[in-house]
């Protein structure tokens, strides 16, 4: 197998993959991305977000990737790694894609010397949680996350003068 960085070439493969992803997380309606906007965040001006592909050396095939961004840690004084997306086919999977894709952003966070390696997994994915618990992750389950999207958004961006 190999692990590399995303070209622009592999936008379309990307997004293939997240739609599969989302199939799979039972959201397919939540994907509006669309190629021009996976491609001006990763390959624009200036990339806030990278991807990691997975390749089978046999067949060439893309088989996975893993999409993440820096985030930042006031306590630690140091940007991290946080995992927006890890995805393997499911013909691949058990196979070692995933852990070679966590163990290059694990190898890159600490490289440039991050602080952390973070990422939020579905209640209900066990396979995901024994596969994170495996490799030694631990829950952050005294956090609870909160999320503004759509509506509430604007509403709550509107300025009132």
């Amino acid at each position: 197998m190999s692990i590399r960085e995303a070209v622009p070439a592999d936008v379309p493969e990307i997004l293939a993959m997240i739609h599969e992803l989302a199939d799979y997380e039972k959201a397919p309606h939540e994907v509006v991305a669309t190629p021009g906007l996976l491609r001006d965040a990763l390959f624009g001006p200036d990339p806030a977000v990278y991807a990691l592909m997975a390749e089978d050396d046999e067949s060439g095939a893309v088989v996975g990737f893993a999409l993440w961004f820096r985030n930042f840690s006031t306590w630690l004084g140091r940007h991290g790694v946080y995992l927006e997306d890890l995805y393997v086919r499911p013909s691949h999977r058990g196979h070692g894609y995933g852990k070679a894709l966590l163990q290059e952003l694990a190898r890159i966070a600490v490289e440039r010397g991050y602080g952390r390696f973070e990422w939020w997994v579905l209640d209900w994915n066990t396979p995901a949680i024994d596969f994170y618990r495996s490799i030694d992750a631990v829950p952050m389950d005294e956090w609870t996350v909160y999320r503004v999207t759509g509506e509430p958004l604007r509403r709550l961006a509107a300025v009132d003068d």
